[in-house]
C-alpha cells in the first residue's frame, strides 16, 4: 500500500496518482489541506524523505511569506508551520512503510514500487 498525501488541485499530485493507479498500485489517498496533519506526522514523513523539513516547504506560497519563514532557521519552527498552515507542505508525497518520496517530478513516486 501506497498513502498518497496529495491536493486534488495539484497537477503533480494529479499525474502522481495516475502513474501509481496506472501501475496497478493500491493507493490511499490522503487529502492533508483538509484533513490537516499533525505536527509529529509531518516530522515523520521528513525522517522517511531523509530531508529536512526545509526540503519539504513550498516557498512560493503565501503563507510562506506571511509567516516570514525565509527569517527562520529552526527546523522545528519549519513544522509548527507546516502544522499550522498545510499548505506550506510540498506535494505531492507518496509514503510506503518506512520510505517516503516528494512526486517532484511525478514519476519519482514510480521508485516506491516493488
Amino acid at each position: 500500500m501506497i498513502a498518497l498525501w496529495r491536493s486534488p488541485k495539484s497537477s503533480k499530485s494529479r499525474q502522481a496518482l495516475a502513474l501509481l493507479e496506472e501501475s496497478g498500485a493500491h493507493v490511499v489517498v490522503y487529502k492533508y489541506l483538509a484533513e490537516m496533519p499533525a505536527r509529529h506526522e509531518i516530522e515523520q514523513i521528513a525522517h522517511k524523505l531523509g530531508l529536512p523539513p526545509s526540503a519539504m516547504i513550498r516557498m512560493g506560497e503565501k503563507a510562506y511569506s506571511e509567516k516570514e519563514l525565509d527569517m527562520v532557521e529552526s527546523e522545528d519552527a519549519l513544522l509548527d508551520a507546516m502544522a499550522e498552515a498545510p499548505i506550506l507542505i510540498e506535494r505531492p508525497i507518496a509514503v510506503k512503510a518506512d520510505r517516503a518520496v516528494i512526486g517532484r517530478p511525478p514519476e519519482a513516486v514510480l521508485s516506491l514500487l516493488g
